[in-house]
This record gives C-alpha cells, sequence and structure tokens, in this order.
C-alpha cells in the first residue's frame, strides 16, 4: 500500500523492543490492537504489498490512517496490555468475548464482621471474595437461592443490620441466624461462610465433611435442634453431589475449552472440573473471527476469558495452543500465583472430556443459527406487512422513531431511534436536548426536534464525509397520537421532506395515525408488523428516559456533593464518574472512597457521614408522606361509610 509521509516517517522511527500497536482509521477511532515481540517488524509488517496480506488484514489495513505504539519491558507485560486495551477499545478488527462488562459475579462480602451473599457487576478491591463471571444471570440467582437455602447467611443491608431492634422474619424461618441481635457470635458465622466459599470453590467433599463433623460433635453434646439443622445441610449438599458428572479420571481441577465456527462468530463453552466433579459451564460468543485461524481463537479465549475470572485452575484443556503458548502460560502462573498447564488432550478421559464440550458448542451453534434463521424470516414478514398495511411505496427498510422525555417541563430530551432491516442500529441512535422550549410542551418539542433532524440531512448532504443523519428514512414514527404528528408533520413540510411517509403510534391503543386522515389504523395486535412496531416505539422510549435520567441524575448528585464540606470540583468530578449515583457512593466503604484520587480519609469520612443523614432523612420523609396518605385515604373510607 502507498503510505502516506506522515505514516512512513513513524515506520522509520518504530523501536526493537517488545509493546503494543493501535490502528486507527481516518476519525482517529481504535480499528485495532495487537501486541509484538519486536514493535518495529510486526507494525512494518502490515505495509506492503495487500496480496501478500491475509484478506482479515487486507481488509483492515485499507482503512488505517495512523498508528500509535506502547512500549514495554517484557512480553508478558505487552499481553496483558494488548488485553487491556481490547477490553477497553472493543476494536472492530480484534476477535472479542461478547457483552463481557455485563456479566455478574458472586461477591462474598469478608471486608463486614458478618459477610452476605451478593451479585456484583465488576469486582473491586474492597477485601471481598468474588466467583465468576457467570454469562447467565438466572444461574447466579439460582446458586445463591440454593446456598441461603443450606445456609443461613444473613440478607439485610448494612443500614437495616446496624438499626435493628429485633430479630427479623428470616430468623422465624430459620433462614437467618440474627447476628443483629448477637443470637450468634462472630466466628460461628464466619465459620459457616468459610463453609460457603468452599462451596463455591467446587470443594463439595471438604463442605461435607465438615457439616458431618459437626453433626456428630452436635448430637454427641445433645444439641439435637442444631444437629437437625446440620442434617438437613448434609442432606442437600449430597443430594446436589449426586447431580454432577463425576470426572476424577480427568483431573482433579482444571477447566474445558471448546468452540464451534459459524458464519461470522464463534460459540464458545467452558467446563469447569473441580474436585473430579463438573461445578458448572459457561457460554459465549466470540465476535471479530472473520479470517483469523483458530491459534488466534485460542489466544483471545484465554487473554479475555482470564483476565475477567479469578478463579484459575492448574490445568486447562483446549482444541487449539496460542502461538504465543510461553507468554499466555507464564501470564496465568503469575495470576494464578501457581503453576498452569495449557494443553491439547490427544486421547483417555481428557481427551473424551473435551469432546463432549465441542459437542456441547455445535449444539449451541446450531441452535443459535436457528433461531437467527426464525427472526430474519419474522423480520422480513413483519418489514412486508407495514409497507401493506401502512399502504407504502417500498418496503421500510430503516425506519425512525422520535420520543420526548421530561419531568414537568425540566431537562427536556428527546431520542432517535433507528432500524434497519427490521433490527437495532444503535450507531444511528441520537439523541436531542430540546432547546427552544420551555416548560413540558411536548407538542412543540417534537417539532423542534424533527425541524432539526432534517435540517441537519440538508447540511450533512453538503458536507461529503458527514453522515450522522445523511440517511433517509423510509419511514417515521412519532410516539403519540395526533398531536405530536401534526407538530411533527409541520416541520417535514416547512423542509419539503413531507413526501417520507410519517405515522403516529398512540400508546394507549396502539392505533397508528396518519397527517390528514381522522380515521385511525388499527393493525392485529398479533401481527408481526404491529409488534415490530411497538418494539422501535418501546426502544424509543427507553432511550429517551435513559437520557433524561442521566441528565437529572448528574443534576442532582452535583447539587448534593456540594453540600458536603471538603467536596470541591476536582473530588465531585472524581465521584461522579466512578460511582454515576449518590446510592452507589454511599455503599461504597470509607477505606474505598479514600483509595480514590484526590480523596483523603477524612473526605471519605465526610462523604459517608453525609450520606448516611441524607438518606435517612429522605426515609424518614418517604414515610411521613406514607402515612399521611393512609391517614387521608382511611378518612375518605369512613366519609364513604357515612
Amino acid at each position: 500500500m502507498a503510505l502516506s509521509e506522515n505514516l512512513d516517517e513513524k515506520r522509520q522511527l518504530l523501536p526493537d523492543k517488545p509493546g503494543v500497536y493501535l490502528m486507527k482509521d481516518e476519525k482517529g477511532e481504535i480499528v485495532y490492537v495487537g501486541k509484538a515481540v519486536n514493535l518495529k517488524h510486526r507494525v512494518r509488517s502490515y505495509f506492503q504489498d495487500s496480496h501478500r496480506l491475509l484478506p482479515k488484514v487486507a481488509a483492515m489495513i485499507r482503512h488505517v490512517e495512523d498508528f500509535e505504539i506502547i512500549t514495554t519491558d517484557t512480553e508478558v507485560e505487552a499481553l496483558i496490555l494488548e488485553a487491556t486495551l481490547i477490553k477497553k477499545y472493543r476494536p472492530h478488527y480484534n476477535i472479542r468475548l461478547k457483552d463481557d462488562k455485563a456479566y455478574p459475579y458472586i461477591r462474598l462480602t469478608w471486608e463486614e464482621d458478618f459477610p452476605r451473599i451478593l451479585i456484583a457487576r465488576r469486582p473491586d478491591n474492597s477485601g471481598s471474595r468474588y466467583f465468576g463471571p457467570y454469562t447467565r444471570a438466572q444461574s447466579v440467582h439460582e446458586t445463591i437461592r440454593l446456598l441461603r437455602h443450606i445456609f443461613p447467611v444473613r440478607n439485610c443491608t448494612n443500614q437495616k443490620f446496624k438499626n435493628a431492634t429485633r430479630p427479623c422474619l428470616q430468623y422465624y424461618i430459620k433462614r437467618c441466624p440474627a447476628p443483629c441481635q448477637a443470637l450468634i457470635d462472630k466466628d460461628s458465622y464466619r465459620k459457616m461462610m468459610k463453609t460457603v466459599e468452599w462451596f463455591l470453590e467446587g470443594k463439595v467433599d471438604a463442605v461435607e465433611k465438615t457439616l458431618v463433623e459437626e453433626l456428630n460433635q452436635a448430637a454427641q453434646g445433645l444439641e439435637f435442634e442444631k444437629a437437625a439443622k446440620l442434617r438437613d445441610q448434609v442432606l442437600a449438599v449430597r443430594e446436589i453431589t449426586a447431580q454432577q458428572k463425576v470426572s476424577a479420571d480427568a483431573g482433579r481441577n482444571l477447566d474445558a475449552i471448546s468452540w464451534a465456527l459459524g458464519e461470522s462468530e464463534a460459540y464458545l463453552q467452558v467446563f469447569m472440573v473441580r474436585d473430579g466433579r463438573l461445578i458448572g459451564r459457561e457460554s459465549f460468543t466470540l465476535t471479530g473471527i472473520e479470517g483469523s485461524d483458530e491459534t488466534e481463537l485460542a489466544h483471545a479465549v484465554l487473554m479475555q476469558y482470564y483476565d475477567r475470572t479469578r478463579d484459575i485452575p492448574q490445568e486447562i484443556l483446549i482444541e487449539r495452543l496460542p502461538a504465543d503458548e510461553g507468554q499466555i502460560s507464564e501470564w496465568l502462573r503469575e495470576k494464578r500465583k501457581g503453576k498452569v498447564d495449557l494443553k491439547v488432550p490427544i486421547r483417555g478421559e481428557k481427551q473424551r472430556l473435551l469432546a463432549m464440550v465441542r459437542q456441547n458448542a455445535v449444539i449451541a451453534r446450531d441452535e443459535a443459527m436457528r433461531r437467527m434463521e426464525i427472526k430474519e424470516r419474522d423480520r422480513e414478514r413483519a418489514l412486508l406487512e407495514i409497507r401493506e398495511s401502512l399502504g407504502l411505496d417500498e418496503v421500510p427498510y430503516r425506519v425512525e422513531c422520535y420520543d420526548i422525555s421530561n419531568t414537568q417541563g425540566t431537562e427536556s430530551v428527546a431520542s432517535m431511534v433507528v432500524f434497519t432491516n427490521g433490527r437495532p442500529d444503535k450507531s444511528q441512535y441520537r439523541r436531542f436536548k430540546i432547546q427552544t422550549v420551555e416548560g413540558a410542551n411536548d407538542f412543540l418539542s417534537m417539532k423542534e426536534v424533527i425541524y432539526r433532524r432534517f435540517r441537519h440531512q440538508a447540511e450533512d448532504a453538503k458536507q461529503p464525509g458527514k453522515s450522522h443523519f445523511a440517511k433517509t428514512p423510509n419511514l417515521v414514527i412519532i410516539d403519540g397520537g395526533r398531536g405530536q404528528l401534526g407538530y411533527a408533520f409541520q416541520a417535514m413540510q416547512e423542509l419539503h421532506v413531507e413526501s417520507i411517509p410519517v405515522f403516529g403510534l398512540a400508546k394507549q391503543h396502539e392505533w397508528l395515525f396518519e397527517p390528514g386522515s381522522a380515521d385511525p389504523i388499527i393493525l392485529d395486535r398479533d401481527s408481526a408488523a404491529l409488534k415490530l412496531l411497538m418494539h422501535l416505539r418501546d426502544e424509543a422510549h427507553h432511550f429517551a428516559i435513559t437520557y433524561h435520567r442521566k441528565l437529572r441524575t448528574k443534576r442532582n448528585l452535583a447539587s448534593v456533593l456540594d453540600d458536603i464540606d471538603g467536596i470541591g470540583p476536582t473530588r465531585k468530578k472524581i465521584l461522579r464518574q466512578k460511582y454515576g449515583d449518590l446510592a452507589s457512593i454511599r455503599q461504597a466503604g470509607v477505606e474505598e472512597l479514600a483509595r480514590l484520587p484526590k480523596m483523603t480519609r477524612t473526605a471519605a469520612e465526610a462523604v459517608k457521614k453525609y450520606l448516611d443523614e441524607y438518606f435517612d432523612r429522605l426515609n424518614s420523609d418517604t414515610g411521613l408522606v406514607a402515612k399521611s396518605l393512609e391517614s387521608n385515604q382511611s378518612q375518605m373510607g369512613k366519609a364513604g361509610e357515612n
């Protein structure tokens, strides 16, 4: 490829060192992140005759206008940095584990005197122990429900725990030992929580052995009620153990990883064996695999999966070894603080276990592809039904929907949501702050938004390269009835785009309205067309409300933090970026707050104290309002009787 002078000069200055390179497009967005043992040799290899490059690399390099490098001291440091940057930027041409940031963890709050079991979205360094991540939130809830059924773990917030004056219902149904009332001592409670931790680690035999020993001791000491509780726990643990597949010959502690390739994605399965038993399975989807070989897949899987999980076994079975096996093994060993073996088994029990994982991956792939085919048929049918029902000249492959959101006229915002080929096209979503309308006037707000949208389209058409609003919709949907639709159509007439089909969708009856027509268009409630339009409308509503809440939360958060001594603009910004809302700041411990940049322990204590008092006042005010409402309702009821 022909290099610009800037790129050619940068290429000549590349160092003979390990590191990471970031390829950027004309907008400065990162499209690929890679690591190199030698940056000079690796990066230069991209800038050669495109016929010598792999198809995926050639496609990527056509979009590269610049690159950036970060040198490291070792290859392992480059490996870690590569994984961090891929997770942060999610470049288009890298293989990625899909939706990793959404996966939940199980958290044991060891930093508390009487720990709890919680669900967490991201681990921190507060002193808690984390298990996961889990791809299915349902499996997390089921695990926690099971643990609380077997072990009486407290389930109250720290605020309720601190203010409790008597045991709650959980104590009387034998789901909590009431540590809030000192009905169990700290050491005994934490000993029970250690058993919970072993259970989550997969050490079911150790859990059963410990419970049996305690059961015998209780029986010998004639503590029959305690012995009965322990007996129930032992039976529950044995029932779970009996349901697990025994794989003792396959190794004591290992993960088995395999995948099945689809057209543009790979379907990954991870089976976890602990103490010879299969204790869990995780499923993932890998995107960005086009043109990649299986050694690259293995690299991406190992780096991205084990970057996020804290449970690393001593042995990992995998379909292919990555090209940089040595560096990845060293990285895993450092994370685990112990030896980790990467293996491709070719015979015996381990090979049969990996074959079972592969079979599950194939099933997952086939099921996913079947669902996609069904959805694709349903979307095509829905678009054809919309065309026929609304009398459109063409199939509405691009549909836009608009909604307004405000609270009594404050923080008024609007959303523009786009569906392309019947699917949400989130790269095309846009948000608007209402600029010319004061107060709660959805009609004028809608007119402003539609006017701005199509004015932007006319401006973008005159400026090549600008494409935020350049595409013309085949159909416009307004969230609302005749009023909102009328004002939207006025804006379109003023900009001479009234030939674009526009309809209002009123939520009360899910009827459609057309400009100039008094009669609504009533679609069958079960029709694919109406379901797609309702999905579009609901997406626009959700997008608008989310933006409105973000602005409102930002305003409320800033105003409350302004009242705390020692919290200036810099600390306020740090707290807002880290936690996002007041409730999250309050839930953080003083130690956690004090560790933030620019924060001190004194400032952290001031924040904690102020927010505790602030929420106590809120709860008190809420309670008074509720009592007042109950009193009014009671008086009204009596008046009605009289």
